[in-house]
């Protein structure tokens, strides 16, 4: 066996283990449990855990606005010091709503989305609303993955007002590459919101997919006075209005988890948008041709 073979087998071995202990668990009560600990007020408690938590990831708290946290909830829900994420002023620039890695990018053909290379995903059981899916055909997709460590906050990605929120219950599996390679259709199965937003000034409608998993105690959307997450039992159509300036917080997620933006025909992908790329919120994500 090669050397390239044998680090291959052991990348799926390591794959595999992944999935097996992130999934094959009660994901509900995972998240339930979880979402109970992140949240006990306990400065000495929270500070241990993070030191924990540092030792298996790259998480980086140089830009957060507190140094110290009294819960790990406000740790995963943390805010950024002023002018930490600098907006990109160009009015046709769609910017990134988060931090995150480019999971898969491109067009909407035929209706369909690239979960992972060979595997793909119908907008309309994404969506489930087709008129709504019909009017991305032709569009463009980017798929944001925001992991544990990352800033979980996300904004509007340009000058907009947010029309209508729906969510839809569903599944908590992980979000990560091991689960997205075993589990078709895995963000039609999660439970989600989607928010549709209109550009100011012009008819442009650009829809964020907020997509939640394991571990991740709820969506929380700063213009809508609720939590949505599993236990949300409140009508799953939820109108509203609010007006957002380009790099207005819209809300966060209270882990890691996954935004997948649609836009319509005449909107392209920023220059150097491609998949396994790391993005921040503000930067160029689309362009308004």
């Amino acid at each position: 066996m090669t050397e390239s073979h044998r680090r291959a087998k052991t990348k799926a071995w390591g794959e595999g283990l992944n999935f097996f202990f992130a999934n094959r668990i009660p994901r509900r009560l995972a998240t339930r449990l979880m979402g109970w600990f992140s949240h006990i007020e306990s400065p000495l408690l929270a500070s241990g855990s993070i030191a924990i938590w540092r030792l298996f990831s790259d998480l980086d708290l140089s830009d957060a606005r507190c140094a110290r946290f009294s819960s790990l909830h406000a740790c995963f829900t943390r805010e950024l010091k002023p002018g930490a994420r600098p907006i990109d002023p160009n009015p046709r620039i769609i910017t990134s709503p988060c931090d995150a890695i480019v999971v898969a990018c491109g067009s909407v053909e035929d209706g369909r989305l690239m979960q992972v290379k060979g595997s793909l995903y119908a907008l309309d059981d994404l969506l489930l609303d087709s008129r709504l899916a019909e009017h991305y055909w032709g569009g463009q997709y980017v798929t944001l993955r925001l992991t544990p460590s990352m800033y979980h906050r996300f904004h509007a990605p340009y000058d907009c007002t947010v029309e209508h929120v729906s969510y839809i219950a569903g599944d908590t599996w992980n979000v990560n590459p091991a689960a997205l390679k075993r589990v078709p259709r895995l963000y039609c199965k999660n439970e989600r919101a989607i928010v549709r937003t209109v550009l100011s000034g012009s008819g442009c409608a650009v829809t964020l997919v907020a997509v939640a998993a394991i571990l991740v105690a709820g969506i929380r959307l700063r213009f809508i006075d609720l939590v949505i997450n599993s236990s949300y039992r409140g009508t799953a159509e939820i109108p509203c209005h609010a007006a957002f300036a380009k790099g207005d917080e819209l809300g966060w997620f209270e882990h890691g988890s996954t935004i997948v933006i649609l836009a319509p025909e005449g909107v392209i992908l920023a220059d150097g948008i491609r998949e396994g790329v790391r993005t921040y919120m503000g930067r160029p994500l689309l362009r308004i041709l």
